[in-house]
């Protein structure tokens, strides 16, 4: 599986960028090596994409955490202008009992995903509308149905399924050396694939966490970019009302479009 790219000419495709983040935001790496570019290197280094799998190791095994993620994105509009649009996901999740809860806010939309380990709700805060389907006992089989079933991706999906194969579309990868996101001490890092150049600062240390992301989009010759920062508590305080949705008085409830698609449709 190679990392999609969170960027589009088209506005349609803004709203979905912030539940892109997921793939962008398990990519990690903590190690040193020389750096490729000061020897004009442009090959895969070894401990950069070995970086990889263990940050996706580490992010596995967290059992509870609360995550951050503040973004900028950049549209480019038909007439070559680039515009940026701002938002936040604040994420929170728990393994064993499974339990996940995301709250998304930006310049488009406002969403909240609720998983309390039997449904899964998305909630539309700004148009008052919200949706409640059966749900599997994991956070693995969840994203899978999301995806499959209903064309919907968790925000910060990849914190629970990145691992080894997911390195297999990258061409490029280099340790660009030390560096400091927020205070916290972190190792830089850049890789790039087909479409997408992309750079991860990660803290160095116990607690290999992806700090900072820059994916630049390279199909497009504007050359947009995505940005996130990640604010990351492993000790987060939560019960399961949490993870519980109670719908506000004036909200609406409808059906997911495939869960209202005749028996025997497609989907």
């Amino acid at each position: 599986m190679q990392m999609r790219v969170p960027l589009a000419r088209r506005a349609s495709a803004v709203t979905r960028t912030i539940a892109a983040t997921a793939l962008l935001a398990a990519l990690a790496a903590h190690g040193q090596a020389q750096s490729p570019v000061a020897e004009g290197k442009t090959a895969l280094d070894p401990a950069a994409l070995g970086a990889l799998d263990k940050m996706g190791a580490y992010l596995r095994s967290i059992k509870a955490f609360q995550v951050k993620a503040v973004t900028t994105t950049e549209d480019v509009l038909d007439d070559g202008q680039k515009v940026q649009y701002s938002g936040v996901t604040d994420l929170m999740t728990t393994r064993t009992p499974d339990r996940l809860r995301a709250d998304v806010s930006s310049d488009r939309q406002e969403r909240m995903y609720l998983y309390d380990g039997k449904e899964f709700t998305l909630f539309a805060k700004r148009l008052g509308y919200y949706a409640t389907a059966a749900a599997p006992p994991t956070l693995g089989e969840l994203t899978d149905r999301l995806a499959e079933r209903y064309d919907i991706q968790v925000p910060l999906v990849d914190l629970f399924k990145w691992g080894p194969s997911n390195s297999a579309g990258i061409t490029g990868a280099m340790d660009l050396g030390p560096s400091e996101v927020a205070g916290v001490t972190c190792q830089h890092y850049a890789f790039r694939q087909e479409g997408l150049d992309w750079q991860i600062w990660i803290q160095k240390g116990d607690y290999p966490l992806p700090r900072r992301l820059v994916a630049t989009t390279t199909t497009d010759e504007a050359r947009p970019q995505f940005t996130a920062y990640y604010d990351w508590n492993l000790a987060p305080s939560f019960n399961d009302s949490a993870f519980t949705f109670v719908p506000p008085p004036d909200a609406e409830k409808i059906v997911f479009a495939a869960d209202n698609a005749p028996a025997g449709a497609a989907r």
